[in-house]
């Protein structure tokens, strides 16, 4: 191809979104003038020759030249001609459905839950929002393998900027990932999972916990407090990195706190009267069991720096919003990628929750049912009872008479022989 053809193909493909068309199959049926008044040509070009040129890009591997012109241009945009060398830069990780006929990697899609064909996105946003570069990699590509290769491909192709201090998603939370940047010289700030911790004592040198933000009434809804934490890196037997934390203590939202290690723990209904225990009663009543101990959420953000403040810390990690992740919903949408993150604003039932609720709320009106015929065959079983006790007892009334007058006939004889033989033995001897 010329290098007109070629600038011709590469600006079909650049401008296919202007004109509303996300991919190059959708060219079978445009018909407008605009693409082709953007690539300089009379007439746009069509699918055919638009897949055959991204056919020829990924044959002489165009996409790295292409990849590295757009960090050049996006640095000379958006990057002031002397760098601050405490400047923030923000990394995430996102996954791309892709429409394709072959096997390809596959990954988890937001909040569908469904496992689809894609292909993992690597994102780096300065501390304005600017999206500063866009790598692609297989679908089960993690964040901590994309990130070192997508820093090192823009601080090459902007080579006045240096990538000291990025902010990542907790999904970069780990041992010899953090290790191994922090000994590089860069600075890592980061969200804890929730399976590293337990509670407050998980942490060292907890400070004085000091408002954070309050509702608009004044009232403290969270506070923060500094802290370190001692993440084990398991790459290094017995080896641990320590972590500046910035300890956030939600009061709005309040988890079950873990029970004490007793060795017999009493049951909550030991103290309750007897009454309690005869559910058979008709005017029996359920006493609920006491709610659990519980205590404010914790949320730390950890950092791989020595020293930080706690508050410039959590405003810094809560940046990421506004600026990269809207950013990215606000470029996904003319993509037409937003159902793969959940930004549709589409309410998607849960099904493994609703079959478990459905199966508990199954099992309690089976519950309910088997009480009610229980405690009615208990009435009954308490009436037949005392009908056959009464019965019994007038059966064995009867038979305890009979029996009487039984013993009183077979008596009854003996003793009126006994009293005549005095009699006729007097009489005999008086002959």
């Amino acid at each position: 191809m010329s290098s007109r053809s070629r600038r011709s193909s590469l600006l079909t493909l650049l401008f296919l979104n202007a004109v509303g068309i996300t991919r190059p199959w959708d060219l079978r049926s445009y018909t407008g003038n605009g693409l082709a008044l953007m690539t300089g040509r009379k007439l746009a070009y069509g699918d055919f020759h638009t897949e055959r040129f991204l056919t020829h890009l990924a044959r002489t591997d165009a996409a790295s030249a292409l990849t590295a012109a757009l960090a050049r241009w996006t640095h000379d945009l958006w990057t002031p001609s002397s760098p601050s060398a405490s400047a923030v830069y923000y990394v995430d990780g996102h996954r791309k459905a892709v429409y394709s006929d072959a096997l390809i990697p596959r990954g988890l899609i937001g909040r569908t839950g469904k496992i689809l064909g894609c292909r993992a996105l690597s994102l780096l946003h300065d501390e304005q929002g600017h999206p500063l570069l866009v790598t692609t990699g297989r679908g089960d590509q993690h964040l901590m393998t994309g990130l070192p290769s997508l820093v090192s491909l823009f601080e090459t192709a902007a080579s006045t900027v240096q990538v000291k201090r990025m902010v990542v998603d907790r999904e970069g939370m780990g041992g010899d990932f953090l290790a191994t940047l922090s000994k590089g010289g860069q600075t890592v700030i980061t969200l804890l999972r929730s399976d590293q911790y337990t509670g407050v004592e998980s942490f060292s040198d907890v400070g004085l916990f000091v408002p954070l933000d309050h509702d608009r009434h004044g009232a403290v809804i969270r506070e923060v407090a500094s802290a370190r934490f001692a993440l084990p890196i398991p790459s290094e037997k017995g080896a641990f990195l320590s972590l500046t934390v910035a300890l956030i203590r939600d009061l709005r939202r309040q988890v079950i706190c873990p029970p004490p290690n007793e060795e017999e723990p009493s049951p909550w209904y030991a103290d309750l009267p007897d009454r309690f225990a005869w559910w058979s009663d008709p005017a029996w009543q359920g006493v609920p069991a006491p709610a659990p101990p519980t205590a404010p959420k914790l949320i730390p953000i950890v950092t791989t720096a020595s020293e930080a403040d706690p508050v410039e810390l959590v405003h810094r990690y809560t940046a990421r919003w506004p600026v990269q992740e809207n950013i990215i919903k606000d470029w996904l949408l003319p993509l037409g990628l937003d159902v793969n993150h959940g930004f549709a604003k589409i309410p998607v039932v849960n099904s493994e929750v609703a079959k478990r609720r459905e199966a508990l709320e199954r099992r309690l009106e089976n519950i309910r049912g088997w009480g009610a015929k229980a405690k009615e065959r208990a009435h009954r079983a308490g009436v037949l009872s005392t009908r056959l006790w009464r019965e019994t007892k007038e059966w064995g009334e009867a038979q305890y008479r009979e029996l009487d007058r039984f013993a009183q006939t077979v008596e009854e004889p003996r003793w009126s022989g006994r009293n005549r033989h005095p009699q006729v033995d007097s009489t005999q001897d008086r002959h």
